[in-house]
């Protein structure tokens, strides 16, 4: 599930000086300046992100990120795929449809994931421990911690990492609500 952010929140990120430079706004024609300009959009898409805790971008809604009221600039469809594309080429997003509307954007690598799930573990003493999926993305042990509000799908994709390790193993419950983990005491 993505959190859903406002332009209110626009207030409380530091953006970063481009930000309100009406040309990063158009895709610069000139080869070396539009290279730079994608660098920065690509740093700024992942800070935002992992400020908001923003796994989701569709490019068919708005993103409050991709405007900028006070400038009176809005990054045309074509910048946004573009930008979200480049993230792709160095696997720090993911489209997540073939249309490539939605991009899951990885703002931790799944590795880096994986790692954080066995600290966690780790630190609330759960080794041998079971937690449900629900468990990990929004119950109470979790709260306040980076694990809070995961997205689905980066939370499974970090479990099969350390299952693959042999450091958990996942199981399917009756229902959605009830697919869990069993992490090994084994580190």
């Amino acid at each position: 599930m993505a959190k859903e952010v406002g332009v209110a929140h626009m207030e409380d990120f530091h953006l970063p000086y481009f930000y309100n430079y009406p040309p990063y706004f158009t895709l610069q024609p000139v080869h070396d300046t539009r290279n730079k300009q994608i660098q920065l959009w690509k740093e700024l898409i992942l800070k935002y992100c992992k400020y908001h805790k923003v796994f989701i971008i569709d490019l068919e809604e708005d993103f409050p990120l991709f405007v900028n009221t006070s400038i009176d600039r809005k990054l045309s469809h074509e910048a946004r795929a573009m930008f979200l594309g480049a993230l792709v080429a160095e696997g720090r997003a993911e489209w997540i449809d073939k249309g490539h509307r939605k991009c899951l954007i990885l703002w931790r690598k799944i590795q880096d994931w994986a790692d954080i799930i066995l600290l966690f573990v780790h630190e609330h003493g759960m080794e041998d421990g079971v937690m449900t999926l629900e468990e990990l993305c929004f119950g109470d042990e979790t709260h306040g911690t980076e694990l809070a509000g995961i997205d689905r799908t980066v939370l499974i994709r970090s479990l099969k990492l350390l299952e693959q390790r042999g450091k958990a193993t996942m199981f399917k419950g009756s229902s959605g609500d009830d697919n869990g983990v069993k992490f090994s005491s084994q580190w």
